[in-house]
């Protein structure tokens, strides 16, 4: 067991959730989903509502995910009260959450801390993937619940190899067992030609995290870490400290909306397939 230190010496939060995590490995089963959903982002202010094909993106992306079977309560958290006052107008449940939080991730932690019901995993369903599958959110669910040595679960799906050295893509590599071993915006594997191999299933990451509801509560305590700071990915620091993340592949064709460009081909991807 590798268990996680800030600054040489363990926080008490952390320290006791690793001896009651390690000493029982629990059975989960109730499921929170959360849409983090912020207004005043830095690349693109105002993103949650913007129109795809006539919705809000953060509409688009509640349709979908009440759709998962596999989650027993679904809340949007923001901190914005436009952005509220659309998602309560489609039915969605909001939880108002601190302008200032850093990150998804501990938005969605503080979403979990806000309500009265307690949960056993909590699922941070990007508010960015309008076409997100429903069943890949109950796949990726499944996988932590049956997974009791993982903190955390996620997707991959095979990478186009045009997009293989994209920074914007970010790449997983596992092991067999599908336990993620590291997570880049660079190509990985890297071989010595340095050039995408045709024959290689390159393996994309997708936005979609699942993770334990007592290890979220203390992520937000561990340090930033080497390798997270020079990849710019939060998911390394768990790999650094120790933690397992459980992957599962499945055939995802879409990406999210990074920038305003990406809405036309989400809408071209819409009208491919008729979504309404």
């Amino acid at each position: 067991m590798v268990l996680p230190f800030v600054g040489g010496f363990m926080t008490a939060a952390v320290l006791a959730y690793a001896v009651k995590k390690f000493k029982k490995l629990k059975r989960r089963t109730r499921v929170l989903g959360v849409i983090p959903a912020r207004y005043a982002s830095t690349r693109f202010p105002g993103k949650p509502l913007i129109m795809i094909a006539g919705k809000p993106m953060i509409q688009r992306t509640y349709e979908q995910a009440i759709k998962a079977k596999n989650l027993d309560k679904i809340v949007v958290a923001t901190d914005d009260e436009r952005i509220k006052k659309v998602c309560e107008s489609v039915g969605a449940n909001v939880v108002m959450t601190a302008s200032e939080i850093p990150n998804g991730t501990e938005r969605c932690n503080a979403a979990q801390l806000a309500l009265p019901e307690k949960y056993d995993i909590v699922v941070n369903i990007q508010g960015d993937e309008p076409l997100i599958e429903p069943e890949i959110i109950d796949e990726v669910v499944q996988a932590l619940k049956d997974t009791p040595d993982a903190v955390y679960s996620t997707p991959v799906t095979l990478c186009k190899k045009d997009e293989v050295k994209l920074l914007g893509r970010v790449k997983c590599i596992t092991d067999k067992d599908g336990y993620a071993i590291y997570f880049s915006r660079g190509m990985i594997p890297h071989n010595k030609k340095g050039e995408v191999d045709p024959n290689h299933p390159y393996l994309l990451h997708l936005g979609l995290q699942c993770y334990d509801s007592e290890f979220l509560k203390v992520y937000g305590d561990l340090p930033a870490t080497p390798l997270q700071l020079q990849e710019d990915l939060e998911q390394l620091k768990c790999l650094e400290n120790g933690y397992k993340i459980k992957t599962i592949t499945v055939d995802h064709a879409s990406h999210g909306v990074d920038e305003p460009k990406d809405v036309a081909s989400i809408e071209a991807i819409m009208k491919k397939h008729g979504w309404d």
